[in-house]
Protein backbone atom coordinates (compact mmCIF):
# COMPACT_ATOMS: atom_id res chain seq x y z
CA UNK A 1 0.00 0.00 0.00
CA UNK A 2 1.46 3.41 -0.93
CA UNK A 3 2.28 5.71 1.96
CA UNK A 4 1.54 9.32 2.76
CA UNK A 5 4.96 10.91 3.27
CA UNK A 6 5.22 13.56 5.99
CA UNK A 7 8.23 15.68 7.02
CA UNK A 8 8.37 16.96 10.62
CA UNK A 9 10.48 19.92 11.74
CA UNK A 10 10.23 22.50 14.53
CA UNK A 11 11.92 25.16 16.66
CA UNK A 12 13.52 27.25 13.94
CA UNK A 13 13.79 30.32 16.23
CA UNK A 14 14.24 32.74 13.34
CA UNK A 15 16.04 35.88 14.49
CA UNK A 16 17.93 34.16 17.31
CA UNK A 17 21.42 35.29 18.29
CA UNK A 18 24.38 33.40 19.68
CA UNK A 19 26.00 36.03 21.86
CA UNK A 20 26.23 39.09 19.57
CA UNK A 21 25.97 37.04 16.38
CA UNK A 22 22.80 36.53 14.28
CA UNK A 23 22.32 33.11 12.70
CA UNK A 24 20.51 34.09 9.47
CA UNK A 25 23.05 32.61 7.00
CA UNK A 26 22.96 29.27 8.83
CA UNK A 27 19.17 29.33 9.11
CA UNK A 28 18.87 30.04 5.41
CA UNK A 29 21.20 27.14 4.59
CA UNK A 30 19.39 24.67 6.85
CA UNK A 31 15.90 25.54 5.60
CA UNK A 32 17.12 25.08 2.03
CA UNK A 33 18.49 21.71 3.12
CA UNK A 34 15.13 20.76 4.67
CA UNK A 35 13.35 21.74 1.42
CA UNK A 36 15.79 19.56 -0.58
CA UNK A 37 15.07 16.62 1.73
CA UNK A 38 11.35 17.16 1.13
CA UNK A 39 11.91 17.24 -2.65
CA UNK A 40 14.10 14.13 -2.70
CA UNK A 41 11.76 12.26 -0.35
CA UNK A 42 8.68 13.11 -2.46
CA UNK A 43 7.04 14.48 0.68
CA UNK A 44 3.32 15.30 0.54
CA UNK A 45 2.97 17.27 3.79
CA UNK A 46 5.36 19.27 6.02
CA UNK A 47 4.61 19.87 9.71
CA UNK A 48 6.31 22.84 11.41
CA UNK A 49 5.62 22.30 15.12
CA UNK A 50 6.07 25.76 16.61
CA UNK A 51 8.69 28.29 17.72
CA UNK A 52 9.07 29.58 14.20
CA UNK A 53 10.41 32.84 15.67
CA UNK A 54 12.66 33.41 18.66
CA UNK A 55 10.61 36.28 20.08
CA UNK A 56 7.01 37.47 19.91
CA UNK A 57 8.21 40.64 18.16
CA UNK A 58 10.79 39.32 15.68
CA UNK A 59 12.96 41.57 13.49
CA UNK A 60 11.61 42.40 10.04
CA UNK A 61 14.37 40.29 8.52
CA UNK A 62 13.12 37.24 10.43
CA UNK A 63 9.56 37.78 9.18
CA UNK A 64 10.78 38.14 5.61
CA UNK A 65 12.78 34.96 6.02
CA UNK A 66 9.68 33.15 7.39
CA UNK A 67 7.78 33.88 4.19
CA UNK A 68 10.66 32.77 1.95
CA UNK A 69 11.15 29.57 3.92
CA UNK A 70 7.48 28.61 3.72
CA UNK A 71 7.57 29.19 -0.03
CA UNK A 72 10.47 26.74 -0.28
CA UNK A 73 8.63 24.10 1.74
CA UNK A 74 5.39 24.52 -0.24
CA UNK A 75 6.96 24.18 -3.67
CA UNK A 76 6.05 21.29 -6.00
CA UNK A 77 2.50 21.24 -4.66
CA UNK A 78 3.40 20.23 -1.10
CA UNK A 79 1.12 21.30 1.72
CA UNK A 80 2.47 22.78 4.94
CA UNK A 81 0.92 23.04 8.41
CA UNK A 82 2.39 25.57 10.86
CA UNK A 83 1.44 25.97 14.53
CA UNK A 84 2.52 28.57 17.09
CA UNK A 85 4.98 27.79 19.86
CA UNK A 86 5.59 29.55 23.16
CA UNK A 87 7.99 32.01 21.48
CA UNK A 88 5.52 32.93 18.73
CA UNK A 89 2.90 35.67 18.78
CA UNK A 90 -0.11 33.85 17.24
CA UNK A 91 -1.54 36.84 15.37
CA UNK A 92 1.85 37.68 13.88
CA UNK A 93 2.33 34.09 12.74
CA UNK A 94 -1.08 33.90 11.06
CA UNK A 95 -0.95 37.39 9.49
CA UNK A 96 0.20 35.94 6.16
CA UNK A 97 -2.66 33.40 6.01
CA UNK A 98 -4.66 35.04 3.18
CA UNK A 99 -1.69 34.72 0.83
CA UNK A 100 -0.19 31.55 2.30
CA UNK A 101 -3.45 29.65 1.87
CA UNK A 102 -3.21 29.95 -1.90
CA UNK A 103 -0.01 27.89 -1.74
CA UNK A 104 -1.43 25.15 0.50
CA UNK A 105 0.01 26.57 3.73
CA UNK A 106 -2.27 26.19 6.77
CA UNK A 107 -1.49 28.11 9.98
CA UNK A 108 -2.96 27.62 13.47
CA UNK A 109 -2.14 30.24 16.09
CA UNK A 110 -4.06 29.24 19.24
CA UNK A 111 -5.65 26.11 20.72
CA UNK A 112 -9.18 25.61 19.36
CA UNK A 113 -8.62 28.31 16.76
CA UNK A 114 -10.22 27.86 13.36
CA UNK A 115 -7.24 27.09 11.08
CA UNK A 116 -6.52 29.31 8.12
CA UNK A 117 -7.61 26.58 5.72
CA UNK A 118 -5.69 26.95 2.50
CA UNK A 119 -5.71 25.08 -0.78
CA UNK A 120 -6.01 21.34 -0.14
CA UNK A 121 -8.10 21.65 3.03
CA UNK A 122 -11.34 19.75 2.38
CA UNK A 123 -12.64 20.56 5.86
CA UNK A 124 -11.55 22.82 8.72
CA UNK A 125 -12.83 23.16 12.27
CA UNK A 126 -11.22 24.46 15.47
CA UNK A 127 -7.78 22.78 15.77
CA UNK A 128 -8.71 20.33 13.01
CA UNK A 129 -7.98 19.99 9.30
CA UNK A 130 -8.96 17.33 6.78
CA UNK A 131 -6.34 17.53 4.03
CA UNK A 132 -6.16 16.03 0.55
CA UNK A 133 -3.85 16.48 -2.41
CA UNK A 134 -4.15 15.51 -6.06
CA UNK A 135 -1.36 12.93 -5.85
CA UNK A 136 -1.87 11.84 -2.24
CA UNK A 137 -2.42 8.11 -1.69
CA UNK A 138 -4.51 8.86 1.42
CA UNK A 139 -6.18 11.88 2.99
CA UNK A 140 -4.88 13.19 6.32
CA UNK A 141 -6.66 14.20 9.49
CA UNK A 142 -4.58 16.83 11.26
CA UNK A 143 -5.20 17.57 14.96
CA UNK A 144 -3.32 20.79 15.78
CA UNK A 145 -2.66 22.00 19.32
CA UNK A 146 -0.47 25.13 19.31
CA UNK A 147 1.36 25.99 22.52
CA UNK A 148 -1.26 25.67 25.29
CA UNK A 149 -0.33 28.32 27.81
CA UNK A 150 -2.61 28.21 30.82
CA UNK A 151 -4.56 31.27 29.66
CA UNK A 152 -4.92 29.99 26.08
CA UNK A 153 -5.92 26.56 27.35
CA UNK A 154 -8.66 27.91 29.63
CA UNK A 155 -9.99 30.01 26.78
CA UNK A 156 -10.04 26.98 24.48
CA UNK A 157 -11.93 24.87 27.01
CA UNK A 158 -14.48 27.57 27.89
CA UNK A 159 -16.94 26.42 25.27
CA UNK A 160 -16.33 22.71 25.75
CA UNK A 161 -16.70 22.16 29.52
CA UNK A 162 -18.90 23.51 32.27
CA UNK A 163 -17.30 26.25 34.38
CA UNK A 164 -17.21 23.97 37.46
CA UNK A 165 -15.55 21.14 35.54
CA UNK A 166 -13.06 23.48 33.89
CA UNK A 167 -11.82 24.95 37.18
CA UNK A 168 -11.38 21.51 38.73
CA UNK A 169 -8.85 20.47 36.11
CA UNK A 170 -5.09 20.64 36.53
CA UNK A 171 -3.03 21.86 33.58
CA UNK A 172 -2.32 18.28 32.47
CA UNK A 173 -5.99 17.41 32.94
CA UNK A 174 -7.06 20.36 30.80
CA UNK A 175 -4.67 19.34 28.00
CA UNK A 176 -5.98 15.77 28.20
CA UNK A 177 -9.58 17.03 27.98
CA UNK A 178 -8.77 18.99 24.84
CA UNK A 179 -7.06 16.00 23.21
CA UNK A 180 -10.08 13.83 24.00
CA UNK A 181 -12.27 16.33 22.19
CA UNK A 182 -9.95 16.43 19.17
CA UNK A 183 -9.62 12.64 19.09
CA UNK A 184 -13.24 12.39 17.92
CA UNK A 185 -12.12 13.74 14.52
CA UNK A 186 -9.91 10.71 13.75
CA UNK A 187 -11.09 8.72 10.72
CA UNK A 188 -10.27 5.08 10.01
CA UNK A 189 -9.82 5.68 6.26
CA UNK A 190 -7.36 8.57 6.75
CA UNK A 191 -3.83 9.02 8.09
CA UNK A 192 -4.43 10.57 11.51
CA UNK A 193 -1.73 12.98 12.65
CA UNK A 194 -1.30 15.19 15.71
CA UNK A 195 1.03 18.20 15.87
CA UNK A 196 1.63 20.14 19.06
CA UNK A 197 4.09 22.32 20.95
CA UNK A 198 4.29 21.18 24.55
CA UNK A 199 6.48 19.43 27.11
CA UNK A 200 5.97 15.72 27.70
CA UNK A 201 7.32 14.69 31.08
CA UNK A 202 10.46 12.58 30.97
CA UNK A 203 11.84 14.05 27.74
CA UNK A 204 15.38 15.48 27.75
CA UNK A 205 15.78 19.27 27.77
CA UNK A 206 18.59 21.70 26.83
CA UNK A 207 19.65 25.12 28.16
CA UNK A 208 18.34 26.85 25.04
CA UNK A 209 14.72 25.94 25.83
CA UNK A 210 13.71 29.00 27.79
CA UNK A 211 10.54 29.25 29.84
CA UNK A 212 10.10 25.55 30.60
CA UNK A 213 8.27 25.46 33.92
CA UNK A 214 9.98 24.40 37.11
CA UNK A 215 8.88 21.04 38.48
CA UNK A 216 6.85 20.03 35.43
CA UNK A 217 3.77 22.07 36.33
CA UNK A 218 3.20 22.64 32.61
CA UNK A 219 4.18 19.15 31.51
CA UNK A 220 1.87 16.33 30.45
CA UNK A 221 2.22 12.56 30.58
CA UNK A 222 2.83 10.51 27.42
CA UNK A 223 -0.62 8.91 27.69
CA UNK A 224 -2.41 12.23 27.12
CA UNK A 225 -2.80 11.76 23.34
CA UNK A 226 -5.93 10.15 21.88
CA UNK A 227 -6.02 6.67 20.33
CA UNK A 228 -6.29 6.18 16.59
CA UNK A 229 -3.27 8.30 15.60
CA UNK A 230 -0.53 7.18 13.22
CA UNK A 231 2.07 9.78 14.31
CA UNK A 232 2.50 12.59 16.86
CA UNK A 233 4.78 15.50 15.83
CA UNK A 234 6.05 17.62 18.72
CA UNK A 235 7.97 20.87 19.09
CA UNK A 236 9.41 22.65 22.15
CA UNK A 237 12.51 20.59 23.00
CA UNK A 238 15.66 21.11 20.96
CA UNK A 239 17.13 17.63 21.37
CA UNK A 240 15.80 15.20 18.71
CA UNK A 241 14.23 12.29 20.56
CA UNK A 242 11.54 9.67 20.67
CA UNK A 243 8.87 9.94 23.36
CA UNK A 244 8.12 6.50 24.88
CA UNK A 245 4.75 5.46 26.27
CA UNK A 246 2.57 7.29 23.72
CA UNK A 247 -0.28 5.55 21.85
CA UNK A 248 1.44 6.15 18.48
CA UNK A 249 5.02 6.87 17.35
CA UNK A 250 5.87 10.28 18.80
CA UNK A 251 8.96 12.42 18.35
CA UNK A 252 10.47 15.80 19.03
CA UNK A 253 12.19 16.69 15.76
CA UNK A 254 14.45 19.08 17.69
CA UNK A 255 15.83 22.37 16.45
CA UNK A 256 17.58 22.31 13.05
CA UNK A 257 20.62 24.12 14.52
CA UNK A 258 22.33 24.07 17.91
CA UNK A 259 21.24 27.23 19.73
CA UNK A 260 23.22 26.96 23.00
CA UNK A 261 26.49 25.37 24.06
CA UNK A 262 24.51 22.80 26.06
CA UNK A 263 23.75 21.36 22.60
CA UNK A 264 27.45 21.13 21.62
CA UNK A 265 28.06 17.86 19.78
CA UNK A 266 24.33 17.17 19.44
CA UNK A 267 23.25 15.84 16.03
CA UNK A 268 20.40 17.77 14.42
CA UNK A 269 17.74 16.26 12.19
CA UNK A 270 14.25 16.23 10.72
CA UNK A 271 11.80 13.32 10.80
CA UNK A 272 10.46 11.56 7.71
CA UNK A 273 7.22 9.67 8.35
CA UNK A 274 5.60 7.12 6.04
CA UNK A 275 2.03 6.36 7.07
CA UNK A 276 -1.08 4.48 5.95
CA UNK A 277 -4.52 4.41 7.55
CA UNK A 278 -4.86 2.01 10.47
CA UNK A 279 -1.17 1.07 10.53
CA UNK A 280 1.78 2.09 12.68
CA UNK A 281 3.83 4.72 10.88
CA UNK A 282 7.42 4.12 9.84
CA UNK A 283 9.70 6.84 11.16
CA UNK A 284 13.16 7.81 9.91
CA UNK A 285 15.44 10.43 11.45
CA UNK A 286 17.35 12.29 8.72
CA UNK A 287 20.47 14.14 9.82
CA UNK A 288 21.08 17.78 8.90
CA UNK A 289 24.55 19.01 8.05
CA UNK A 290 24.07 22.77 7.61
CA UNK A 291 25.28 25.31 10.14
CA UNK A 292 28.44 25.73 12.16
CA UNK A 293 29.10 23.38 15.10
CA UNK A 294 29.24 24.66 18.69
CA UNK A 295 32.41 23.66 20.55
CA UNK A 296 33.61 24.16 24.12
CA UNK A 297 37.31 24.73 24.81
CA UNK A 298 38.89 24.61 28.26
CA UNK A 299 42.47 25.89 28.27
CA UNK A 300 44.02 24.58 31.49
CA UNK A 301 47.38 25.81 30.19
CA UNK A 302 46.29 29.43 30.45
CA UNK A 303 46.39 32.24 27.92
CA UNK A 304 49.35 30.78 25.99
CA UNK A 305 47.45 27.56 25.28
CA UNK A 306 44.30 29.42 24.22
CA UNK A 307 46.36 31.70 21.96
CA UNK A 308 47.99 28.67 20.30
CA UNK A 309 44.60 27.06 19.66
CA UNK A 310 43.28 30.22 18.05
CA UNK A 311 46.41 30.75 15.96
CA UNK A 312 46.43 27.17 14.64
CA UNK A 313 42.78 27.36 13.57
CA UNK A 314 41.53 24.60 15.83
CA UNK A 315 37.93 23.48 15.05
CA UNK A 316 37.65 25.60 11.88
CA UNK A 317 34.27 27.21 11.30
CA UNK A 318 32.93 26.41 14.77
CA UNK A 319 31.37 28.78 17.30
CA UNK A 320 33.59 28.65 20.40
CA UNK A 321 32.88 28.84 24.12
CA UNK A 322 36.32 29.35 25.71
CA UNK A 323 37.21 28.93 29.36
CA UNK A 324 40.77 29.81 30.36
CA UNK A 325 42.28 28.68 33.65
CA UNK A 326 44.82 31.33 34.65
CA UNK A 327 46.31 32.90 37.82
CA UNK A 328 44.87 36.33 36.93
CA UNK A 329 42.23 37.86 34.67
CA UNK A 330 43.23 38.58 31.07
CA UNK A 331 44.27 42.05 30.03
CA UNK A 332 42.15 43.85 27.46
CA UNK A 333 44.96 43.43 24.93
CA UNK A 334 45.07 39.65 25.49
CA UNK A 335 41.32 39.32 25.05
CA UNK A 336 41.37 41.45 21.89
CA UNK A 337 44.19 39.30 20.51
CA UNK A 338 42.16 36.11 20.97
CA UNK A 339 39.07 37.62 19.37
CA UNK A 340 41.11 38.95 16.47
CA UNK A 341 42.43 35.47 15.75
CA UNK A 342 39.06 33.77 16.30
CA UNK A 343 36.09 35.73 14.86
CA UNK A 344 33.50 33.18 16.07
CA UNK A 345 34.65 33.31 19.68
CA UNK A 346 31.26 33.71 21.38
CA UNK A 347 32.05 33.35 25.09
CA UNK A 348 35.35 34.08 26.80
CA UNK A 349 35.74 33.69 30.56
CA UNK A 350 38.62 33.16 32.93
CA UNK A 351 38.59 30.79 35.89
CA UNK A 352 41.19 32.27 38.23
CA UNK A 353 43.43 29.62 39.77
CA UNK A 354 46.08 30.77 42.30
CA UNK A 355 49.66 30.25 41.13
CA UNK A 356 50.82 26.73 41.77
CA UNK A 357 47.35 25.25 42.18
CA UNK A 358 45.64 23.00 39.69
CA UNK A 359 42.42 24.13 38.04
CA UNK A 360 39.31 22.54 39.42
CA UNK A 361 37.99 19.61 37.46
CA UNK A 362 34.53 19.78 35.93
CA UNK A 363 33.84 16.66 38.01
CA UNK A 364 34.76 18.30 41.34
CA UNK A 365 32.16 17.55 44.00
CA UNK A 366 31.76 21.02 45.50
CA UNK A 367 29.19 19.73 47.98
CA UNK A 368 31.99 17.83 49.72
CA UNK A 369 34.06 20.97 50.38
CA UNK A 370 33.95 22.68 53.79
CA UNK A 371 31.88 25.86 53.71
CA UNK A 372 34.88 28.19 54.07
CA UNK A 373 36.70 26.52 51.14
CA UNK A 374 33.55 26.64 49.02
CA UNK A 375 33.20 30.38 49.72
CA UNK A 376 36.88 30.99 48.94
CA UNK A 377 36.52 29.10 45.62
CA UNK A 378 33.48 31.20 44.69
CA UNK A 379 35.28 34.43 45.65
CA UNK A 380 38.30 33.55 43.50
CA UNK A 381 36.05 32.83 40.48
CA UNK A 382 34.21 36.13 40.85
CA UNK A 383 37.08 38.48 41.69
CA UNK A 384 40.31 36.76 40.72
CA UNK A 385 41.77 37.27 44.21
CA UNK A 386 41.85 35.64 47.64
CA UNK A 387 39.19 36.55 50.21
CA UNK A 388 40.27 38.37 53.37
CA UNK A 389 40.13 36.03 56.42
CA UNK A 390 37.80 38.50 58.16
CA UNK A 391 35.40 38.30 55.20
CA UNK A 392 35.42 34.48 55.40
CA UNK A 393 34.71 34.65 59.15
CA UNK A 394 31.80 37.03 58.60
CA UNK A 395 30.37 34.79 55.88
CA UNK A 396 30.53 31.73 58.17
CA UNK A 397 28.74 33.65 60.93
CA UNK A 398 25.95 34.68 58.56
CA UNK A 399 25.66 31.16 57.17
CA UNK A 400 25.42 29.70 60.66
CA UNK A 401 22.54 31.94 61.82
CA UNK A 402 19.73 30.17 59.85
CA UNK A 403 20.99 26.78 61.03
CA UNK A 404 20.93 27.92 64.68
CA UNK A 405 17.42 29.32 64.23
CA UNK A 406 16.28 26.04 62.72
CA UNK A 407 17.78 24.05 65.60
CA UNK A 408 16.12 26.39 68.10
CA UNK A 409 12.75 25.94 66.42
CA UNK A 410 13.22 22.18 66.53
CA UNK A 411 13.93 22.21 70.28
CA UNK A 412 10.89 24.43 70.90
CA UNK A 413 8.67 22.06 68.91
CA UNK A 414 10.03 19.09 70.89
Amino acid sequence: MPSLRVLHTSDWHLGISLGPYRRYPEQEAVTEEIARIADEGKVHLVLLAGDVFDTENPPAQAEEFYCRALSLLARNGRQVVVIAGNHDQPERLTAISPLAGRSGIHIVGRPQEQPSAGQGAAEARPSYLYLQGPDWPHPAVLLALPYPSEARLRSALAGLLSADREHQLTYAGAVAALWRQLGAYCRPQAVNLAVSHLYVLGAQTSDSERFLSVGGAYGVGPGVFPPGLQYIALGHLHRPQEVPGTPAPCRYSGSPLAYSFSEAGQAKSVVLVEAEPGRTARVEEISLCSGHPLVRWRATGGFAQALAWCAEGRDPGAWIDLEICAPAPLTREEEERLRELRPRLVNLRVTVTPAGSAPASRDTDYTALPLDELFAHFYRQQTGGEPDPELVRLFLELAEEPAEQERGAGHAAG
